[in-house]
C-alpha cells in the first residue's frame, strides 16, 4: 500500500476517549512529524469508559482503566492537555480558542468530544444521591456513596441500565429497574425476548416496573429519599441512577457553521462541511444516525485519522451489535428486528421459554437477529448480516433457524 504523507502542521483532536486514540494511531501510521494536540474536559488521561460498570467494585483507578499508558502520548509526539476546555472555534483563522482565553491554531482539527447522558426532566433530578454513569467522576460518585443495604432505583431498561442493575445485584445491593416504554431494551428486543430477560432478571429478585414513568424525586434536606411514579407509587430508596440514552456534545459548535441535525454532520470521511475539520465517534452523524457505540466510535475515529493525514479512507457503516452476559442469560441482537419490512421470519423458541432465535430476512438476506440462550453460532449471523449475503440457494420456505445456521457455517 503507498501511503500520501500529510503536510499537515498541527493537528487538534478535541476529546479524550476511544475514537481520539484510534485516530491518533491512523495518523502515526503515515505521518510521524506532524504536531498534535488532544485536548479533553477531564482531570484524567484517556480510559476505557465501557470499563467503568465493571469496576465499580474493584480497583477504580485511572491507571487500571487507561486505554494508552501515560507515557504513551510522549512516545507518540503527542502533547496531551487534560482538564482543559475548549470553548470556541474560528474556522476562517483556524483557531480554537481555550476556557483561559489562550488560542491554539490547527491545520487540521478533529472533533470527537462525545457524548453525554440524557439528563431526564424529572422535579428532583438535582438532588444529592442521584447519579449517572458516563465518566470516571460519576463512577467514584457512585462508589463513594453506595453503602452496604443501599436501596438503588435505576431510570432506564436499556443495555446500560440493566448493566449496571446487573452489577449492583451481584454485590447484593437491592435494585428496581423503571422503564418507561413497555419493554425493557426497546430498540434491540421484540416482545417475546423481552419478556423472556424480563422474566429472568425477575428470578434474581429485581423488581421491574415497565410502561412506568417518574413524576418526581422525593426527599427532604436535598437528599433522595424516594421517587414518586406517574402512577402516583410512592417508591423508597437512598440512590437513583438515571441511564436513559445519550446526547452528542454539541456546545462547542453551536455559533460555528458546521451543519449539525442531532450530531455533527459527516460524509464518508468524517469530514464536515467545513474545511479542514473533522468529526466522528458519539458526536458524529452519519446517514441520519449517531451511534453510541466502541466499535463504531474506533472506525469512525480510524478513518477521521487517515484522511487527516491525507490517506484516502471511506467509512463503511457498521450494523449495531447489543450483546448482554448478565442475570443467568446470553443475548443477542443485531440489525433490523422489525416484522414489517420483512419478507421472512424465522422463529424458534424452546419449551422452557428461555431459549428464543428470531431471523429477520428481506430479499433473500439477513437483515436482523435476535438471539437469546445459546448464543455461540450467533456470530455466523452477524457476518451474514455484515456481508449481506445472498441466500438465493438456499429452499426459505420450510427451513428452521438452526438448519439456516447449519447452512450458514458451511
Amino acid at each position: 500500500m503507498k501511503w500520501v504523507i500529510s503536510m499537515a502542521k498541527k493537528i487538534i483532536i478535541v476529546g479524550s476517549g476511544i475514537t481520539a486514540i484510534t485516530a491518533i494511531k491512523s495518523i502515526r501510521e503515515i505521518d510521524l512529524d506532524s504536531e498534535i494536540y488532544l485536548i479533553g474536559e477531564e482531570n484524567f488521561y484517556p480510559y476505557t469508559r465501557i470499563k467503568l460498570s465493571k469496576s465499580l467494585f474493584n480497583n477504580l483507578e485511572e491507571n487500571n482503566i487507561l486505554i494508552q499508558k501515560k507515557e504513551w502520548y510522549e512516545q507518540n509526539n503527542v502533547k496531551i492537555l487534560i482538564n482543559t476546555k475548549v470553548v470556541s472555534i474560528d474556522s476562517t483563522s483556524h483557531e480554537v480558542s481555550l476556557f483561559d482565553g489562550s488560542k491554539l491554531s490547527y491545520d487540521k482539527l478533529l472533533l470527537a468530544n462525545g457524548a453525554s447522558n440524557n439528563v431526564p426532566p424529572i422535579d428532583g433530578i438535582n438532588m444529592n444521591g442521584v447519579y449517572t454513569l458516563r465518566g470516571l467522576n460519576d463512577a467514584l460518585n457512585i462508589k463513594e456513596n453506595l453503602n452496604d443495604g443501599a436501596n438503588v432505583i435505576v431510570l432506564g431498561g436499556g443495555i446500560l441500565g440493566l448493566e449496571m442493575a446487573f452489577i449492583l445485584h451481584q454485590h447484593n445491593i437491592k435494585v428496581t429497574i423503571i422503564e418507561l416504554c413497555p419493554r425493557l431494551m426497546p430498540r434491540q428486543l421484540d416482545d417475546k425476548a423481552s419478556e423472556i430477560l424480563k422474566s429472568k432478571i425477575q428470578d434474581c429478585g429485581i423488581q421491574i416496573l415497565t410502561n412506568t414513568g417518574v413524576n418526581k424525586i422525593i426527599g427532604t434536606d436535598n437528599k433522595v429519599e424516594g421517587i414518586l411514579t406517574n402512577d402516583d407509587v410512592e417508591l423508597k430508596c437512598d440512590i437513583v441512577i438515571h441511564s436513559t440514552g445519550i446526547k452528542p456534545n454539541m456546545d462547542l459548535i453551536l455559533n460555528t457553521d458546521i451543519k449539525k441535525e442531532r450530531g455533527i454532520l459527516v460524509n464518508n470521511k468524517m469530514e464536515t462541511n467545513i474545511k479542514d475539520i473533522y468529526a466522528a465517534g458519539d458526536i458524529a452523524e452519519f446517514e441520519n444516525q449517531v451511534i453510541g457505540l466502541w466499535n463504531i466510535a474506533m472506525s469512525q475515529g480510524k478513518v477521521a485519522g487517515y484522511n487527516i493525514s491525507g490517506h484516502d479512507a471511506i467509512y463503511e457503516k457498521i450494523t449495531p451489535v447489543t450483546m448482554l452476559n448478565a442475570f443467568g442469560i446470553s443475548l443477542f441482537s443485531m440489525g433490523c428486528i422489525e416484522e414489517s419490512p420483512s419478507t421472512k421470519v424465522l422463529l424458534y423458541e424452546d419449551i422452557n421459554g428461555v431459549g428464543y432465535k428470531k431471523i429477520f430476512i428481506k430479499s433473500n438476506k439477513i437483515i436482523g437477529a435476535i438471539v437469546i440462550g445459546d448464543a455461540r453460532r450467533s456470530p455466523l449471523l452477524k457476518s451474514a448480516i455484515e456481508k449481506e449475503l445472498p441466500l438465493d440457494e438456499i429452499n426459505l420456505s420450510s427451513i428452521t433457524v438452526d438448519e439456516l445456521l447449519d447452512k450458514l457455517k458451511k
